[in-house]
């Protein structure tokens, strides 16, 4: 995109930008229940998807994301909400956008567009032009709302997140698009982070940036990063890391990641080059503050190498198939 954008012109105004933190796990906190679609809160507990992004703010984000990551017919049909795709998705960027306007300084609403959760032909039946008509209905949405950007997410095929670009351009929302890299280093489908940038570089302008969002870990998102920063120093990369390590106590899962330890994660993501830096899956506003304050006391490192991540971080979880014998297991299929 070549025209001004209040992403763009934001991200020239401070150089680095935070994103906000989790969305599902922080509605889970405050009522949710497993198996209920966050989109429907939208219109039933409009003041707690308000009470969300506010946190976030009060936080620190420079960028908030609508609550709308299922937002496509093909996630709502499952609610038997299929019908309400424009209505629920222009619910959540309004919402989303009377946070952003009175938040007495310049901050971005980025509609928040997940997979559809189907394969696409050949080895599943959606066929790319449904899939850009599915992304298009529900960005309509989304501007219709207010939203600054359309914001692609947690994508494994690169034949989704270009279906998905292509309807930004058709619905004349800037975009960015993130992959998820939980399998072997790589997406589901096979994506490496080192490739990420050329996936949709030919649809009209190109992205405004791509990066990696959830995962498996901290550790592993930062190794990510090092690979899509090595692969186009000049890019604008997003990372969006879970809050360290998702672990089962009983029924519930737990995320290991302290705001002590993201602070530290914010620092390296910024040393190794990322323009654009939230939290994912179990990062709550208090980390989400803690990164705040990492990033505006920065003082510039060197590049960090793996070992430093390692070291810092904590351990990398996804090994490769050459190191572990086996691809890990597919940790979600829903953000935050």
């Amino acid at each position: 995109m070549t025209a001004a954008n209040p992403l763009t012109d934001l991200l020239a105004e401070k150089g680095v930008l935070l994103a906000d933190g989790a969305t599902g796990t922080n509605l889970f906190a405050m009522g949710l229940e497993a198996g209920e679609a966050p989109e429907l809160w939208n219109e039933s507990a409009p003041e707690k998807i308000t009470k969300l992004h506010q946190d976030f703010v009060d936080a620190g984000a420079d960028i908030i994301l609508t609550n709308t990551f299922g937002g496509t017919r093909h996630r709502l049909k499952l609610h038997h909400a299929q019908d309400r795709v424009h209505s629920l998705n222009r619910q959540a960027a309004e919402i989303a956008r009377a946070v952003a306007d009175k938040a007495g300084r310049k901050v971005i609403v980025a509609g928040s567009v997940g997979p559809t959760g189907e394969l696409l032909i050949p080895l599943g039946a959606l066929t790319y032009e449904d899939a850009v008509a599915a992304f298009v209905e529900q960005m309509e949405g989304l501007k219709a709302g207010g939203v600054d950007v359309a914001w692609i997410e947690t994508m494994s095929s690169p034949e989704e997140i270009r279906a998905a670009a292509d309807a930004a351009i058709k619905t004349d929302l800037p975009y960015t698009y993130t992959g998820s890299f939980d399998t072997a280093g790589k997406t589901m489908m096979g994506l490496h982070p080192k490739d990420i940038h050329g996936v949709a570089k030919d649809i009209a302008g190109g992205p405004l940036a791509v990066g990696a969002n959830c995962g498996v870990g901290a550790s592993d998102i930062l190794s990510s990063l090092l690979d899509m920063t090595n692969a186009d120093p000049d890019a604008i990369v997003i990372v969006k890391g879970n809050c360290g390590i998702p672990e089962y106590r009983g029924a519930e899962i737990h995320y290991s990641g302290t705001p002590p330890l993201m602070a530290d994660y914010a620092r390296l993501a910024r040393d190794a080059g990322a323009k654009i830096i939230g939290g994912c899956c179990g990062t709550s506003c208090g980390h989400l503050a803690a990164m705040r304050q990492a990033l505006d006391d920065y003082t510039p490192g060197p590049r960090p190498t793996l070992e430093t991540i390692i070291e810092r971080i904590g351990p990398m979880r996804n090994k490769t198939a050459d190191e572990s014998g086996a691809a890990p297991a597919r940790e979600r299929r829903r953000r935050g």
